[in-house]
This record gives C-alpha cells, structure tokens and sequence, in this order.
C-alpha cells in the first residue's frame, strides 16, 4: 500500500487502486497513458485526439501502446471515432513511444547521495542576495524562510 502517484496540486498520496480509480488504468500504464493523452507540466503533447477517457478504455484492455492493434475493427472495446483515432494512432505510434519514455519515472539511475545528503538545507544568502541585486528584486529575499 506504499505510494504509488502523488497528486502535489490536491496533496494527495494514491495507492494502486486510487490509481485506477482515477486513470482508469494500473500503475504501469500511466506512462502510455500520459504518452496517450499529453501532458502540458512535462510539455508532452499527446497523440491528436486522444483523450482520457479513449485512453483509459483502450489501456484498460490494452496495457501498452503497442497492445492497442493498428486496426479499429480489431479494438475491444468499440470506441466513437475509433478510425479516425487509430489512424492517428498509427501516424503517431513512433513518437508516442517517445512520450511514454519522457513520462517513464527512471529507477536505475545511478545515485551516489543518499536521501540526507539531498534535503533541503535552506538559501545560500550570499548567493542569493546577489542575485536579487542583479536582478533588481531585493524583496524576494523576504519570502525565504530558511536560510543555510
């Protein structure tokens, strides 16, 4: 029951089932999902016409973009629109795989800090005070709360 999706506009923590009950779909279809639908916060445009709910229907049967067969007559579930979204689909396929890789959480990379090493330790004031005089906005600095 450990965090899968963090919804930081509502500050809400989801678990796998808060996942699909808000997607549609299960944890590891999000990123064909996204790659499905865009996503503007990641500049992740979306295959044309794709939208949430067409795309949770077909994830929810086809989990990954390759699943979802290049022929409408061959989807299950039947869709609205489904030729005009399978040929966009088709003329799109290559670069939604590009979207889902985008919108693919890394867990290999390599990190030699550990997670005190990276906690937040507050403004380095001298830098920053600089800065806002280079800038031409000193009041910004009241707004820092915590100072290294």
């Amino acid at each position: 029951d450990r965090v899968i999706c963090l919804d930081r506009m509502r500050s809400k923590q989801m678990n796998e089932a808060g996942v699909i009950e808000k997607f549609g779909v299960s944890p590891a279809s999000i990123p064909d999902w996204l790659a499905l639908v865009g996503d503007s916060a990641d500049g992740i445009p979306g295959v044309p016409r794709w939208g949430a709910r067409t795309a949770s229907l077909m994830l929810a049967r086809y989990p990954h973009i390759e699943d979802i067969p290049d022929n409408e007559a061959h989807w299950e579930p039947k869709v609205r629109g489904a030729a005009g979204l399978a040929q966009n689909l088709r003329e799109h396929r290559d670069v939604a795989f590009l979207y889902r890789t985008l919108a693919t959480l890394r867990t290999d990379a390599p990190l030699h800090e550990s997670l005190d090493d990276l906690a937040w330790r507050g403004a380095r004031r001298a830098e920053l005070e600089q800065l806002c005089s280079d800038i031409d906005d000193v009041s910004f600095l009241s707004r820092i709360s915590q100072w290294r």
